[in-house]
C-alpha cells in the first residue's frame, strides 16, 4: 500500500515530536561505568549465539546457547549469571560500522566520528567530563582504569576534559599522592604559599594553555585530599566481595565502583588482560579455543557489580555500558581462530534508568549482517548522553570556532529509556 502525503507528515511529526521529548527529559543516571573490551568481543560466543560452528570449516558459534530469564533469548553458556538476570540488561544486536582495523575502530567506537587531519576528536569520556565535569567537584570526571590510549583523550576540548588513568589497582597515581616526609598540615601550608606566590600570574593568564595547566593543577591538588585518595585502593574492601569479583578484571571493576561512588562521573574501566588466552578478545588462531576463561570472568564480575550497586543503592542512577570496537565472523581461520568483523556486533547496557529486559535488533542468521533494526554508533553514544541528561543534539566549538555536535547525528534508543 503507497505511503499519502498526510501518512508521511503525521509520521514525521511523531518521530519529531518523540525525539523532542527525548532531548528535553532529564537524566536518569549520574554516573557511567564504561567497560571496554578491546580486541573485537565475538557476539557470536557471547550475546548473539547462532548455530554451532566446529572451529575449522563450518561457520557459527563456538560454545553451545544457553536459555535466559527472558522468553526466547539466548546467550552463550558461559555466561550463566547475566542469563539469569537477563531482564535487567538492554542487549544491542546491531551495532556497525565500516572500519575492520583495531585502530580506525578503536577511535570511532570512543568519539563516534572518523578521524580527520584537520580535527582531534574528544572521546565519549571527555565529552560527559567536559558537559558535566565531576559529581563531586573534588573528584575527576574521567577516569580510565587501564592502559591510556589516544581515543581516549579530549580532542579540541583540552586538558580540563582528559582522563586520570590508573594501572594498578592496589594504589592510586603516584602523582596524587602527598610526598614522603610531608604531614598533611605541611602539605596544607605548601599549597597556602605556591597560590598566594602564583596568584598575581594566574590572574594576567585567564585563557589559554597556561589558564587550562593551572585549572588541571588545582583539581589535582583537590584529589589530593584524603578522603578522595582513598577510593583508588580496594584493600579496604570486605575480603568475600573482592574474592567474588575475581581477578584483575574483577578488581579493576571494584575500584570503578568505588570511584563512581566517591563522585567520578565517567569510568572506563578496560578488560584488557591479554595472559590469559594469549590475545585477549582479539580472538585470532588459538585465542579462540581458551575465550570462554575471558568471557566467564566476565560473567562473574558483571554478575557481582551489579548485586554491588543494588547493595549500595546505586543501580538506578548508574549506567554501565559493555563495549567494544568490532565483532568476529562466524568463518575460522586456518589455525581455529577468527578475524575481525564491524559489519555487525553486540553491546549491552544496564541501570541507570535502562529498561531491562529488551533485545534492540537482529543479526541474519550467522551474524554477518543486520537484519533488523541497526543501531549506528551515534545512535550509541546519544542513548549514553542522554541517560546522563546531555543533549546528543548539542553543539560543542572547535578551538577557532568550528560547531560540532555532541554526536554525529546520532538518535538516542527510545525503546529502551
Amino acid at each position: 500500500m503507497p505511503i499519502t502525503r498526510r501518512d508521511f507528515l503525521n509520521t514525521t511529526a511523531a518521530t519529531t515530536a518523540a525525539a523532542t521529548a527525548l532531548a528535553k527529559s532529564k537524566s536518569t543516571a549520574d554516573t557511567c561505568i564504561f567497560v571496554w573490551l578491546p580486541g573485537g568481543m565475538c557476539h557470536l560466543d557471547t550475546f548473539d549465539p547462532k548455530s554451532i560452528g566446529d572451529g575449522a570449516t563450518v561457520p557459527g558459534s563456538y560454545y553451545k546457547s544457553i536459555p535466559t530469564s527472558v522468553s526466547g533469548l539466548e546467550f552463550c553458556e558461559h555466561l550463566p549469571l547475566l542469563a539469569k538476570k537477563a531482564d535487567r540488561l538492554a542487549v544491542l544486536r546491531t551495532l556497525n560500522h565500516n572500519f575492520t582495523d583495531h585502530t580506525r575502530a578503536v577511535d570511532f567506537v570512543h568519539t563516534g566520528r572518523q578521524a580527520t587531519g584537520t580535527v582531534v576528536y574528544p572521546s565519549i569520556g571527555s565529552i560527559v567530563a567536559h558537559q558535566l565535569g565531576g559529581l563531586d567537584p573534588r573528584a575527576p570526571a574521567y577516569v580510565v582504569v587501564g592502559e591510556p590510549m589516544q581515543p581516549r583523550g579530549p580532542g579540541f576540548l583540552g586538558g580540563k576534559a582528559n582522563y586520570l588513568y590508573i594501572t594498578d589497582t592496589e594504589a592510586g597515581p603516584e602523582g596524587l599522592q602527598i610526598p614522603k616526609g610531608l604531614t598533611p598540615s605541611d602539605y596544607a601550608q605548601r599549597r597556602k604559599d605556591l597560590d598566594e606566590f602564583s596568584a598575581d600570574f594566574r590572574a594576567k593568564h585567564t585563557e589559554g594553555p597556561i589558564a587550562d595547566y593551572s585549572s588541571v593543577a588545582s583539581h589535582a591538588f583537590e584529589m589530593m585530599d584524603p578522603k578522595f585518595q582513598s577510593a583508588f585502593t580496594v584493600n579496604e574492601e570486605p575480603a568475600d566481595l573482592r574474592e567474588a569479583y575475581g581477578g584483575e578484571f574483577g578488581q579493576r571493576l571494584l575500584l570503578s565502583r568505588r570511584l563512581v561512588e566517591r563522585g567520578v562521573r565517567f569510568v572506563e574501566c578496560s578488560f584488557n588482560i591479554k595472559f590469559i588466552n594469549g590475545y585477549g578478545w582479539d580472538t585470532h588462531a588459538f585465542a579462540q579455543k581458551r575465550v570462554h576463561l575471558m568471557i566467564r570472568q566476565l560473567d562473574r564480575a558483571l554478575n557481582v557489580l551489579m548485586d554491588d550497586l543494588d547493595r549500595k543503592k546505586m543501580f538506578d542512577r548508574t549506567l554501565v555500558v559493555l563495549a567494544t570496537e568490532f565483532g568476529r565472523p562466524p568463518e575460522f581461520d586456518g589455525q581455529g581462530g577468527r578475524g575481525h568483523q564491524a559489519s555487525v556486533f553486540s553491546g549491552v547496557l544496564f541501570g541507570g534508568g535502562i529498561r531491562g529486559g529488551k533485545v534492540i535488533g537482529q543479526s541474519d542468521e550467522l551474524g554477518r549482517l543486520p537484519k533488523e533494526r541497526p543501531v549506528s554508533i551515534p545512535d550509541f553514544h546519544a542513548t549514553i548522553h542522554h541517560t546522563l541528561g546531555i543533549d546528543p543534539e548539542k553543539h560543542l566549538f572547535t578551538p577557532d570556532g568550528r560547531p560540532v555536535p555532541i554526536t554525529d547525528y546520532g538518535t538516542a534508543i527510545s525503546e529502551i529509556l
